[in-house]
This record gives C-alpha cells, structure tokens and sequence, in this order.
C-alpha cells in the first residue's frame, strides 16, 4: 500500500506536492525532497566542501522549508525556493566555520579507490575547478553553481539571487571566460 501511494506521489507536480505538504501530507513533502536534494546536496557540497557537513545543511534546509512551506507564494518554484534556502543554509554554515577547517577537510579526505594515475589526474582536475571558482567574484561563482551544479534556468537563478536574468546571462558568461582561463592547461 505505502509503495502504490509513493508511486502515485511520483507522478504528481510539484505545485500539487507542495499544496498537499502545506496540509501536513509527510508523504508529499519527503516526494519533494527525493526530487529535490540531489541537486541541492551538490550546490551546498560545493559551497561547504565536506559530504558530511553537506549532508547536515541540506537536512537543516529541510527542517526550515517544511516551517515555512505555508509562506511559499508560488508552489511552482518550489525548486528555486529550496535552492535558495539551501544557499542561505550553506552561506551561514561557512560563516560559522574557522577559516582554516576548509583546507584541513580537502588535505584530510582520503584516496579513492581505482587506477592511482586516474584517481590522481581526476583530484588534480576537480583542485583546479575549485581553485578557478574560488577565484570568482561570489556573485559569479554562485550563478554558475546554480547553473552547472544545481541545473537551475536562468529564471529561477534570477528568482533566487534578486537579480534580473540578463544580469544572470552576463555574470555566467564572465564566469565561464574566467573558468576557461584558469583551466586552460586542462584542455
């Protein structure tokens, strides 16, 4: 029975789950949240830097979206509404956080397995893509994130950062040329 009800929810839009979930429907809210959060954990993951302290800002996210679910004016960008709280969520826990606690996670993780040659070539790549963002203005860097990790349009990156979409257009080309440089010897 539970599995029918989850494969109806399944079908539903996500204005409809959104509507449900205000009407205390746990079923539609954890929908949206198995829609939802695997692009949510990549944006907080590249903001945070750390799978772990990812995990304990999306699950904060949700705890605040559920809260204010009532107060979402348009259950159609329920997705930019929970990128954005999400953004905020991750913003704040870096806020938090000694400076240094981003360095010592990325020299504490541990190899991956597989081929050490590749595992090396792939950490060597994903440093440089972080060092190419860390680079960017934040505006930039959180418009390309957005785009690239959280595969929002330009709307709802628009919605989300208050700004208008041909400000979005510009700050994501500026981005992508910055990036291009930086990863030129990547090519």
């Amino acid at each position: 029975m539970m599995l029918a009800s989850r494969t109806g929810l399944q079908g539903l839009a996500d204005r409809i789950l959104v509507e449900r979930a205000v009407d205390n429907d746990a079923a539609a809210f954890t929908e949206l949240i198995r829609r939802h959060s695997s692009l949510m954990r990549a944006y907080v993951y590249r903001i945070v830097g750390s799978m772990s302290d990812t995990d304990d800002v999306v699950q904060e996210a949700f705890v605040i979206a559920w809260r204010q679910l009532p107060t979402l004016r348009d259950a159609t960008a329920v997705k930019a509404w929970l990128m954005r709280i999400a953004g905020r969520e991750a913003l704040a826990f870096v806020g938090r956080r000694p400076a240094d606690a981003e360095l010592d996670e990325r020299l504490g993780k541990a190899a991956t397995q597989g081929q050490p040659e590749q595992t090396a070539i792939r950490n060597a790549q994903l440093a440089a893509l972080s060092n190419a963002l860390d680079k960017l203005k934040e505006d930039q860097r959180r418009c390309w994130l957005l785009r690239e990790i959280a595969e929002c349009s330009y709307a709802e990156i628009a919605d989300q950062m208050e700004i208008s979409e041909s400000t979005v257009r510009g700050l994501l080309s500026r981005a992508r040329a910055s990036i291009a440089i930086e990863m030129e010897g990547w090519r």
